[in-house]
């Protein structure tokens, strides 16, 4: 179902103000839409089994840069004495790694439970809630 940017704001106690910026990045990548107006919202644009979190992360963060000279410079005063570039290049791969073998689909053990936990149960209409239960 579409959810409101300001409902899962309130659900995750997130800034809405960042979440918008998130949304936009995640549309802008194809991972949901989005829809104006009285009954609009967002949605996943494909299958949660086809998204994995490594894609989202990457999407949704600007830097991860650990250190400064993996950042944007890439300066470093002891860069030629210095290890510490390729030690965290190397848990950085890894920690990727980890969040590409993770799909959203296999996040959700139990989508009711996750409802009722972010008290999302109280913001969905009685057809909604019905359909939540049989799935």
């Amino acid at each position: 179902r579409r959810a409101v940017v300001n409902d899962i704001a309130s659900a995750y106690r997130i800034s809405s103000h960042h979440l918008d910026k998130v949304v936009q990045r995640l549309a802008k990548a194809g991972f949901i839409t989005t829809h104006r107006g009285s009954r609009g919202g967002i949605a996943l644009a494909m299958d949660p089994a086809a998204i994995t979190l490594g894609a989202v992360v990457r999407v949704a963060e600007d830097d991860f840069a650990l250190v400064e000279c993996l950042g944007h410079a890439r300066f470093c005063r002891i860069a030629g004495v210095c290890r510490m570039r390729g030690a965290f290049t190397k848990a950085l791969e890894a920690f990727f790694a980890e969040l590409d073998a993770v799909t959203l689909a296999s996040l959700v053990e139990s989508p009711v439970a996750l409802r009722g936990a972010l008290n999302l149960n109280a913001i969905m209409t009685p057809s909604e809630d019905q359909d939540a239960k049989c799935s």
